[in-house]
């Protein structure tokens, strides 16, 4: 693995990419994309890279396979295409890639979101799993539900020192087979 060996304080740093599926968005205003850079780097994080594509599920599928297949990049962050209009194909795109789906990590994201959107949370189809031991988490659009996810569910799941358990403790395992 490529992440630096754990400090004495028990951290981990993480190479992390991101990308962001929009038909509109570039870098000058892809406030989800720059959220979550600012979110993991402040964290102690490193990017990895990172990326904007439109809303095709060969294109997301094309980066995330390249990222999955990278023994640089641990952890890979989609934001968009998680809705239920006809452009919105991330987890179409990113599903069939999974070794693993993490069920719970869609489930507490659209609990988190409740709490702050009310019910427009059923529109999210926000997904977790693992690929190739890499794990993958596709986020919505907004800048408010990329908060919620890292904030609540991202930051302390990819830091080491989370008890009583955490997925950067799973890495080294993620490619057993059984």
């Amino acid at each position: 693995m490529t992440e630096r060996q754990p400090e004495e304080s028990g951290f981990l740093s993480l190479p992390i990419a991101v990308l962001t599926v929009s038909d509109s968005r570039t870098d000058a205003d892809d406030k989800s994309g720059a959220l979550l850079v600012e979110r993991l780097r402040a964290n102690g994080h490193e990017l990895a890279d990172k990326r904007i594509v439109p809303d095709d599920i060969y294109q997301v599928r094309a980066w995330v396979s390249r990222w999955i297949a990278d023994e640089g990049v641990r952890v890979i962050l989609t934001t968009g295409g998680t809705g239920v209009t006809g452009r919105d194909t991330t987890p179409e795109a990113v599903t069939p890639l999974l070794d693993v789906q993490v069920e719970g990590f869609g489930e507490l994201f659209r609990h988190l979101s409740f709490q702050e959107i009310g019910s427009s949370t059923v529109q999210s189809r926000a997904i977790g799993g693992v690929a190739n031991g890499t794990l993958v988490f596709c986020l919505p659009g907004s800048s408010g539900a990329c908060r919620t996810a890292w904030d609540g569910i991202l930051q302390p799941q990819l830091d080491l020192r989370t008890r009583p358990c955490n997925f950067v403790s799973l890495i080294p395992r993620m490619r057993e087979r059984g």
